[in-house]
């Protein structure tokens, strides 16, 4: 069973999708009519969402919610290694590659990156291309740019505190 919200971000609306494991999709736009949840878990996990991004866009440390990422195990991998990287700072493919141990699969973690069904939450949007460009992001590059610059102004904020 799962269940679907929205979320108005600044840039415009999410959908965001979750089981009684956790949330297994946010994307761009308004997908599907949103609906009441069918179970107190599926609701938990949509609100959790919603206040992480609350946060997030507020300036203020999210926490995130409970996830149910669907995906290959290599590119759970990925997904699992985007959560690594800190507010405010990017990475390039290849140096997603080499972190995972397998140089030269820049291409692949591209790929695997942009099948990424939790955008902004599993923060896809800090990976870019060799020598900084911005590559593609299923938001639009103004999207990306915007959250970077998001990250930029208010990342050691954003940065959950040790402890």
């Amino acid at each position: 069973m799962s269940a679907r919200t929205r979320f108005r971000a600044p840039f415009g609306w999410l959908t965001i999708e979750a089981s009684d494991r956790g949330v297994f999709g946010l994307v761009f736009g308004e997908q599907g009519a949103a609906g009441q949840a069918v179970s107190t878990l599926a609701r938990g996990h949509l609100e959790a969402a919603r206040a992480a991004l609350a946060d997030y866009f507020a300036g203020r440390a999210p926490q995130l919610p409970a996830l149910d990422l669907r995906g290959t195990p290599f590119q759970l991998q990925v997904w699992r290694a985007l959560l690594d990287i800190p507010f405010g700072e990017q990475r390039t493919y290849g140096e997603l590659a080499r972190t995972l141990g397998h140089p030269g699969a820049a291409r692949a973690v591209g790929a695997a990156n942009g099948r990424n069904p939790v955008a902004i939450l599993v923060p896809c949007h800090r990976v870019v291309a060799a020598g900084g460009r911005l590559g593609g992001y299923g938001g639009g590059l103004e999207v990306k740019r915007r959250l970077l610059a998001h990250e930029a102004g208010h990342g050691p904020a954003l940065r959950p505190s040790a402890g």
